[in-house]
């Protein structure tokens, strides 16, 4: 009986410990929620390559899982702008998880709207446009929809199907951007489209600055190697507050069975290299997006995820919150 009582003791002990964290935990969620009543919170939508995970003929061990138990936070790459205080909600990539994006960014909005009040694209690649065809008469039959596009994005879009019926039948409607001209979303946000190299085979590619009243953000998901910009990426990153930077992969080991000259993205193990010797403030800056399923940072338990971190950098995890 004396045991009984003892392990009776010890278990209560444990529920009120765990009941304190949790009510901690409860405390901070509403916590976070309240702050996010007003100003302008930038989310993270989908953090993975334009294939998603699992990538359709994968058998590795990366994606074998997955497709027995598929993971929720696995979609692809795509950030979600709230201005709370304008009640406007602007949407980074159609990715092919759009339905799902699209009603996360108007959860964290807490605003009863069907879809985003801005939608802005970085080029014409299958992981950063096809989330459209939501927007057209066999699915929502959305009227109006605003998406920002460069001019041969626009034309590519205008010209060609299924794409050009959404034109046609105005679910969407094609709003024009001009390289390094900013364009005010709300009175509390401005982006800036900035052309970058890659493969250009139906549009031209660009990254976005992106403005808050207190913060700034750079979104590049896809870029060729660094040295190829005409800009020098030390000096972009100085004049951000926070940098989501292409990790495609993480070194060229990656992909064997693919010719790695046809898909020239930069190896995170570049970038980090091309920042090392930067202070610890500029390298926690970056925040690493656009994982293929090959990569092995998509496990934050790999010895990959753990170096990275341990260099000073980040690597984009879906929910993470950022006040601009």
């Amino acid at each position: 009986m004396k045991y009984l009582n003892q392990k009776l003791r010890n278990s209560l002990i444990v529920f009120v410990a765990n009941l304190m964290v949790w009510g901690g935990c409860i405390g901070n969620l509403m916590a976070q929620e309240s702050a996010e009543s007003s100003g302008v919170f930038l989310h993270v939508l989908g953090t993975v390559q334009d294939g998603g995970a699992p990538h359709l003929g994968c058998q590795r061990p990366c994606c074998r899982n997955l497709f027995l138990r598929p993971a929720l936070d696995l979609k692809v790459v795509s950030l979600g702008i709230v201005d709370y205080s304008n009640e406007r909600t602007i949407l980074f990539e159609a990715t092919p998880d759009f339905v799902s994006q699209t009603a996360e960014l108007q959860r964290r909005s807490g605003l009863k709207r069907l879809v985003p009040d801005a939608i802005f694209l970085t080029h014409a690649h299958m992981g950063h446009y096809t989330g459209l065809m939501h927007l057209g008469r066999e699915a929502l039959g959305a009227k109006g929809v605003p998406v920002y596009a460069m001019p041969r994005m626009r034309q590519f879009l205008a010209e060609n199907g299924p794409w050009s019926q959404l034109v046609e039948l105005e679910n969407i409607v094609l709003n024009p951007l001009v390289a390094e001209a900013p364009v005010a979303v709300s009175p509390d946000v401005r982006v800036t489209p900035l052309l970058v190299p890659h493969r250009d085979e139906f549009s031209e590619t660009v990254g976005y600055r992106i403005e808050g009243p207190n913060r700034s953000v750079l979104f590049i998901p896809d870029i060729n190697k660094w040295e190829q910009w005409d800009r020098d990426l030390i000096q972009v990153l100085a004049g951000v507050d926070r940098a989501y930077l292409d990790a495609t992969f993480y070194d060229a080991s990656e992909v064997g069975h693919r010719d790695m000259s046809e898909i020239p993205h930069p190896f995170m193990v570049e970038t980090m290299t091309l920042l090392a010797h930067l202070p610890l403030s500029e390298r926690e800056k970056v925040h690493f997006i656009h994982l293929n399923h090959t990569n092995p940072c998509l496990d934050n338990s790999s010895p990959a995820f753990r170096e990275v971190r341990e260099q000073g950098f980040q690597v984009a995890q879906v929910g993470d919150a950022y006040e601009l």
